[in-house]
């Protein structure tokens, strides 16, 4: 039988559920590890580290299906030392993950050659982002929805004299976020919530835009945030 997501719950609104822990007490990923030459060597040499977070508790009963998206790490600042992270906010009529900030992507067509040429492909279709900007690093552990999407995660460096070009019936905003705020664990928030008889955790990441007018907060939940926190533990182990 099938479960309604948490997303879909009428008035759900994962802001209002209980925050019980910041991870104050952990390291943050220092600014000379965010450099380009500095993530290159990471991935060219890794060391043993654990994804914290593999599988989350299903939603639904539904095949699995497999899924790759691109994590664009865009070189901003003098010798590109202030990298950011590219997102997206979906549009809020798809059926999966609606209205939800996510990277780039979708699910890996018979036409692509692996993960990574999905994740190209996907950046591509969904906000125009050229592959001749795009230098892929690597990949991380494949991360499992409750919705079913075994997801690639496919970590590039991305110039940033790039152009996009927004699909506006998947993605209504793209937007970035320093990388070295994600890969603070004092802006990790960890929630609780107990739905369906089950006990329910998750990471958010809420960013507050600097605006002298219009501040915004742009709420970094669910997959998103597990796939970055993975991130945080590749880079900090």
């Amino acid at each position: 039988m099938s479960i309604t997501p948490l997303s879909k719950l009428p008035h759900f609104d994962p802001r209002l559920v209980p925050v019980t822990g910041v991870d104050t007490h952990l390291p943050h990923v220092s600014a000379g590890l965010l450099v380009p030459s500095a993530l290159q060597r990471r991935f060219e040499t890794p060391s043993e580290w654990q994804p914290e977070i593999v599988l989350e508790k299903k939603f639904a009963d539904r095949p699995p299906m497999r899924a790759a998206v691109l994590v664009p790490i865009v070189m901003r600042g003098p010798e590109a030392s202030q990298p950011t992270v590219l997102l997206t906010q979906r549009t809020a009529h798809l059926s999966t993950h609606s209205g939800q900030i996510a990277f780039p992507g979708g699910k890996v067509d018979e036409t692509d050659i692996d993960a990574t040429a999905a994740a190209l492909r996907e950046a591509h279709e969904e906000v125009g982002l050229d592959g001749r900007f795009v230098q892929v690093l690597g990949t991380l552990p494949t991360y499992t929805t409750g919705t079913s999407f075994i997801i690639t995660p496919v970590v590039a460096l991305v110039q940033p004299d790039f152009e996009l070009k927004i699909n506006p019936f998947e993605v209504a905003d793209a937007f970035e976020v320093p990388l070295e705020f994600l890969m603070n664990p004092s802006n990790h928030h960890r929630h609780t919530f107990n739905w369906d008889g089950q006990h329910r955790e998750w990471f958010s990441m809420p960013y507050q835009e600097p605006h002298p007018e219009h501040p915004r907060e742009r709420f970094i939940w669910g997959a998103t945030a597990g796939m970055l926190r993975n991130f945080y533990r590749f880079l900090v182990s």
